[in-house]
């Protein structure tokens, strides 16, 4: 039965694949660090670790972007714009930690010796 030009049976679906991943457990339990392995972690290394996450997370959303105006029937919109928001999240992020980099940057030259 079509509702305001959407077939029922595909919103019954994916409601289905909400359901199914809403009580899906997580993939990786959370890590504890200790204060050892915390002193370790350099800046530059999770800075970069950062900046390489939101680059894969770009690639991934305009790969399924792609995929899905190619017409592969195995995209669904819904994995298309969730993946295109998380990027834009982290683009955001990063952005907004670069603006306080630059601003404690600015600070400390500003400051009287």
């Amino acid at each position: 039965m079509k509702t305001g030009g959407i077939d029922s049976s595909q919103i019954q679906s994916m409601i289905a694949q909400l359901k199914a991943a809403a009580t899906r457990p997580q993939a990786t339990p959370p890590v504890i660090q200790t204060e050892a392995s915390a002193a370790k972690v350099d800046f530059s290394d999770a800075l970069k670790g950062a900046l390489d996450t939101v680059a894969v997370s770009q690639k991934k959303a305009e790969g399924l972007s792609k995929r899905f105006q190619m017409g592969d029937d195995s995209v669904n919109l819904s994995d298309v714009m969730i993946s295109m928001q998380k990027a834009s999240i982290n683009m955001q992020a990063t952005i907004q930690v670069r603006n306080k980099l630059v601003s404690a940057y600015h600070d400390i030259m500003n400051m009287q010796v």
